[in-house]
């Protein structure tokens, strides 16, 4: 008998190409170390059952989460214990890692394409149903970068194609190569930026718009305000994480607390409720690395 999501999520579209997902997604870098300690894959599969469970079924990845691609082969045994056919997968490539903290970006054809079928071995899947260009490689033409992947469409390995912190000038001409479904970016109550030139260029191009990091890195539900950062934490290094900004930070998670009190919610349900009020095109993809209760 087939498993099916205990609760029904809606789905909407997103972008014009096609592509319907669940109205929230699930950021995944966060199992695998990227502000905590990284789970097991047993723990981490047992968080994506449960995701599903609650009727999410658009999982946001990347071949950068993790060491030694780690994201991507626990979402790989996560997939065979979930539906595939169910599951909205998008995962990245673009950033190279290098030593230590030490990272590179890069966009050539024969990467994208190298890079294309590493992930699907590692997920072991027949196709990626979103794959973005992690970060945009200004020393190759984005023509080059996007004609590569418009084969790999034709080639049915990767259905939709996304961009991930493109400015507008990229987005456009990325577009005039082979339409664009999704454009990520950092979007949240206190990361707004997006709002005065890439979110009106994404809906004037039909393109949706996938906010990561919608709780402010953990910002929303206390991190560093309520409660310590954790010891294997890299927002330590994150400027809105350290020195005065800390203080500054709770005064304004107490005035978002006080508010939320006001409408019986939690000051994370409170930012998720802004984010998805800014438009059926707008999903965010929270993430958490704890067992949901």
């Amino acid at each position: 008998m087939e498993e099916k999501p205990h609760i029904q999520i809606p789905r909407v579209k997103l972008g014009s190409q096609g592509l319907e997902v669940s109205r929230l997604g699930f950021g995944c870098g966060g199992l695998s170390g990227m502000y905590n300690a990284p789970l097991s894959h047993e723990d981490g599969c047992l968080i994506l059952k449960e995701v599903y469970s609650r009727g999410i079924t658009f999982f946001d990845t990347s071949d950068l989460y993790g060491d030694h691609h780690d994201n991507e082969f626990m979402i790989g045994k996560a997939l065979k214990q979930i539906p595939r056919e169910k599951i909205q997968l998008a995962t990245k490539f673009g950033i190279k890692r290098l030593e230590g903290l030490q990272f590179t970006v890069k966009g050539t054809p024969e990467y994208v394409r190298q890079c294309c079928e590493a992930s699907l071995k590692r997920l072991g899947v027949d196709y990626i149903d979103l794959y973005y260009q992690h970060r945009v490689d200004v020393s190759v033409p984005i023509e080059d970068t996007m004609g590569e992947l418009k084969k790999l469409v034709q080639e049915g390995k990767i259905k939709y194609v996304g961009l991930s912190e493109a400015s507008v000038d990229t987005i456009r001409r990325a577009h005039a190569v082979h339409p664009i479904t999704a454009v990520e970016m950092e979007f949240s109550l206190w990361s707004r930026e997006i709002e005065e030139d890439v979110l009106p260029v994404c809906r004037e191009l039909g393109i949706g718009t996938v906010a990561y990091s919608p709780l402010g890195r953990g910002f929303f539900a206390g991190k560093a305000v309520v409660e310590s950062l954790p010891n294997e934490s890299t927002l330590a290094m994150h400027p809105r994480f350290s020195g005065e900004n800390i203080e500054k930070n709770k005064v304004i998670y107490a005035r978002l607390s006080d508010l939320a009190s006001k409408h019986a919610c939690t000051p994370p349900q409170l930012a998720l409720a802004w984010l998805l009020h800014q438009g059926e095109d707008v999903i965010p993809i929270p993430g958490t690395a704890l067992r949901l209760p």
